[in-house]
């Protein structure tokens, strides 16, 4: 078989996997109760994956791309960890995206702990 045909092989199955457990991944998140910072992590593995699978590219030759593991990449499109800011912007970088994060204020007006508590000003 020639490479590019088991690079097109490749390809196909990981593109099949991928679509499958993104498959199960959302049904098993759909029926829990998603916090907004699980959330925004699926938000983000979403992302991921969908710009990775538009160039063509496995994990690993993501991970490659950008200086870390194949199973660093495969957490973070599963959505179960926060990834780290200096990782997402090497995989933006990669995928020949922009990185943009905003603080948007809340309707409340409250501030609120980091265990979700309202503090007094």
């Amino acid at each position: 078989m020639s490479p590019a045909a088991r690079s097109e092989r490749r390809r196909r199955a990981e593109t099949g996997r991928t679509a499958s457990t993104l498959e199960r991944l959302r049904r098993r998140l759909a029926a829990s109760d998603v916090g907004e910072e699980q959330a925004l992590f699926r938000a983000i593995a979403q992302q991921v994956t969908h710009r990775r699978l538009e160039w063509d590219l496995s994990q690993q030759e993501l991970a490659d791309l950008c200086g870390t593991t194949q199973s660093a990449i495969a957490r973070i499109e599963r959505g179960a960890r926060p990834p780290r800011i200096d990782t997402l912007l090497r995989i933006a970088r990669a995928l020949d995206c922009a990185l943009a994060v905003e603080l948007r204020p809340r309707t409340t007006g409250r501030i609120v702990d980091d265990q979700g508590k309202e503090r007094s000003e």
